[in-house]
């Protein structure tokens, strides 16, 4: 516990949790915004404007399902900004030189990475229930005066919220992982992002490409294998055509999560410090 509260330390006395934090509040906003005015359209039988398939459209008009949702909003920045928290709590060892201090006084580097997971899983707790605190009050105020009821009672929204808050834990491991595979702060910071946020975007590219040539929407549910994919499949409530059902999404990023803290363990073990 020691550690942990030493790696939660060095978090609080940096700035980045706080300008992370900021831009989860402000892309959360965004993103309930967005999902809001989808939910409408969807809702009140308006998806003419969406562009969407036949079989698609009728599987968002599900009140459920739009709920869970509005409640998650924000997630997919969300876990881009606590992913970078993790890549943070490595690589700031190397970039203020406190790697040697912090091995020779524990010198089981597990424990250390240890601790840093457990430090990195609570960050990503507080800005879940940050955000999640927002999505409900302004997702509830949002349900009942369009007359659709605030949906929390049902399993299905109460299942998107307790996995998004895996998801939350989970990336903040991802990052912790990315921060021992590419020890250079700047070089992993960028990497992660760029990857997170182009890399998500052309593979979704290819799988569209890859499902109009085979002629097959089946093709498009292997997008699940993308971690960022799979953490939004893992709080869908929707049977989408397109999408494949929760557990699967929740099953790929346990794995991500597993590997990468074994990887940074191993990585670390064997690395010289100096």
């Amino acid at each position: 516990m020691n550690l942990v509260r030493s790696e939660l330390l060095k978090i609080r006395t940096t700035a980045a949790w706080l300008w992370m934090a900021l831009g989860a509040l402000a892309m959360t906003a965004l993103a309930f915004a967005v999902n809001a005015w989808l939910a409408h359209t969807t809702l009140t039988g308006d998806t003419d404007m969406l562009g969407l398939p036949p079989e698609e459209a009728a599987a968002q008009q599900d009140v459920v399902g739009q709920a869970a949702n509005i409640y998650t909003s924000g997630q997919y920045f969300g876990l881009l900004f606590v992913m970078l928290i993790g890549v943070l709590m490595v690589t700031n060892e190397f970039f203020h030189q406190t790697a040697t201090t912090t091995f020779l006084s524990t010198p089981r580097r597990t424990n250390v990475i240890l601790s840093k997971l457990v430090a990195a899983s609570l960050i990503g707790f507080g800005f879940w229930l940050v955000t999640t605190v927002l999505d409900l009050v302004a997702g509830a105020v949002f349900l009942s005066a369009n007359d659709f009821g605030t949906q929390l009672g049902e399993w299905d929204v109460q299942r998107a919220l307790l996995l998004n808050l895996l998801a939350y834990a989970i990336w903040t491991i991802l990052g912790i992982g990315v921060g021992t595979l590419i020890t250079n702060q700047i070089g992993a910071v960028v990497t992660s992002a760029v990857v997170y946020l182009i890399g998500t975007q052309v593979a979704g590219l290819f799988f569209f490409l890859l499902s109009s040539w085979l002629e097959s929407e089946a093709v498009l549910k292997w997008q699940v294998v993308l971690p960022s994919v799979a953490s939004q499949v893992m709080v869908n409530s929707i049977e989408s055509p397109m999408l494949p059902v929760w557990w699967v999404g929740a099953l790929v990023l346990v794995g991500y999560a597993v590997v990468t803290g074994l990887v940074g363990i191993l990585i670390t073990r064997k690395r010289d410090i100096s």
